[in-house]
């Protein structure tokens, strides 16, 4: 998953580098503002992509005493940091550009460099998009789309997704702007298109941030593993019930396991740890992304009594 998520970050990287040099070229000859906000978009997103390969390589630090389950939500923090800039620096510069055009507006220059860019750009971004959007379909598996983004433990995969799609609907705002200016002669409709650029990024922001908020906190694994372990540590000879199994995703390729269970009353010390032992090998070979398993011995609750007659 972890190359997915860079090969994904890589496209998405070199294709706004080189969209966004170009947006800006056109703005500054044609005096667009939605072509502004469109480079200032496609800067925005070539530095986050950048924060999210070095969120990557932050996380894949080992573990040390201060940190002795990893660096794993570092990747987390970095998918949160780029949901904020999304909203400060692309939608925030965007509604501002467009309103100080509505407010101030300027005769627009020859539009021809604005098709020429926005028609590659959306070549290159619908390249990138596509590339996005058939990994992320390998990964979410059969469930749903908004499922799969609202489930999925790698923010990686779904925020380049999101903001090349971001992207793509920028570009068509941007093209309606630019022709309506150009047939009407009117530059409110270029600042406009500005506008909805800008609430469309704060929009993606807003989501972005709720999505990644979660797994920043803590979030449990998926219902599946949850309930794989459970029935996993069930079939175990000396395990009378599992009282409870927390999990925490550390990181996308990362959970940790703690297990509450009520052991027969008549088993011995040894075979309690050899039980244990089984259950440890066992859970991290079914599921892979299991790294610690944490196991403690509890009574069950309301567990009934039999008194000797």
């Amino acid at each position: 998953m972890a190359g997915s998520s860079k090969k994904i970050i890589y496209a998405a990287l070199a294709g706004n580098s080189l969209i966004a040099i170009t947006k800006f070229i056109a703005a500054g000859i044609s005096g667009s503002s939605a072509m502004l906000s469109e480079g200032i978009h496609s800067l925005v997103d070539t530095g986050n992509q950048g924060l999210l390969l070095y969120g990557l390589h932050r996380a894949k630090r080992p573990a040390d005493s201060d940190f002795p389950f990893g660096y794993g939500k570092e990747i987390y923090f970095w998918s949160f940091v780029v949901a904020i800039l999304i909203f400060a620096l692309g939608a925030g510069i965007s509604i501002y550009e467009g309103i100080h055009r509505l407010l101030e507006p300027k005769p627009l220059g020859d539009p021809t460099i604005n098709y020429i860019v926005l028609g590659l750009a959306m070549l290159f971004e619908g390249a990138a998009w596509y590339f996005a959007f058939k990994e992320f379909s390998k990964v979410k598996g059969s469930i749903g789309y908004i499922e799969a983004v609202q489930k999925g433990k790698d923010p990686t995969l779904f925020v380049v997704l999101f903001e090349d799609s971001a992207a793509m609907l920028g570009l068509l705002f941007a093209l309606v702007g630019v022709a309506l200016g150009d047939f009407t002669g009117n530059s409110m409709f270029d600042s406009m298109a500005s506008i909805a650029i800008g609430l469309l990024l704060g929009a993606t922001a807003i989501w972005l941030a709720y999505e990644t908020k979660g797994l920043l906190i803590g979030e449990s694994a998926k219902k599946s593993v949850v309930q794989g372990i459970r029935e996993l540590v069930n079939k175990s000879d000396y395990v009378e019930h599992v009282n409870e199994v927390l999990t925490m995703h550390m990181g996308p390729e990362y959970i940790l396991v703690n297990l509450s269970i009520d052991f027969i009353d008549d088993a011995t010390a040894d075979e309690v740890e050899d039980s244990i032992e089984s259950m440890d090998q066992q859970i991290k070979q079914t599921f892979p992304n299991v790294k610690r398993v944490f196991i403690e011995t509890e009574k069950r609750k309301n567990k009934r009594v039999e008194m000797p007659v």
